[in-house]
């Protein structure tokens, strides 16, 4: 009898420390999922902000008319999808950069600097906007490569911790700062 005891709560043993186990692993994987939505909900918001900014600068004067279409242009296609995400979305982010580096050589930012104080202005909320979307465009693959780390391992697959939520896939799009706002 005390041995069919033994191995009732070596069995019990084993079953509680692999419960233990798909628990904190699933749980795990809920804020890894949690902590995605955030960064990508601040991405979305980074790039709102960008795209703001550069219309500002568009519709400021400072720019000669063709280079304030092409800018305008480029920041209303972006702030017209700012929920969606995918191909559109990367294409439309890298069209507003690329106006950005079109419109902001080097000589074209010095002459909005000598403008005064309110070219000054835009070109450093600019310059600003497209820092932190760079930085949120990273911290957001970061924890797409954590999530997706996360989900290749077995017990996740096996008892399909994830449920029916999609694998993530990393945003990518040109958000290199445009040579006029280097500092």
């Amino acid at each position: 009898m005390s041995e069919v005891l033994s191995w009732v709560f070596a069995v019990l043993f084993v079953v509680v420390i692999i419960a233990w186990y798909l628990t904190y692993t699933a749980a795990r994987l809920d804020r890894l999922h949690v902590r995605l939505t955030g960064t990508l909900a601040a991405l979305d918001a980074q790039l709102v902000r960008r795209a703001e900014a550069s219309l500002e600068l568009a519709n400021s004067g400072l720019l000669d008319v063709a280079t304030s279409l092409i800018l305008a242009t480029a920041a209303a296609e972006s702030l017209e999808n700012p929920g969606e995400h995918g191909e559109i979305r990367e294409v439309v982010e890298n069209d507003l950069t690329e106006a950005l580096h079109h419109s902001l050589t080097e000589a074209q930012s010095g002459q909005i600097r000598e403008a005064g104080p309110l070219g000054v202005d835009h070109l450093d909320r600019l310059r600003s906007t497209c820092t932190r979307v760079s930085l949120a465009r990273r911290f957001h693959n970061d924890a797409v490569t954590d999530v997706r780390r996360v989900r290749r391992k077995w017990a996740v697959r096996l008892f399909r911790l994830a449920g029916h939520t999609p694998m993530p896939l990393t945003v990518e799009f040109d958000d290199e700062m445009p040579p006029g706002l280097a500092a």
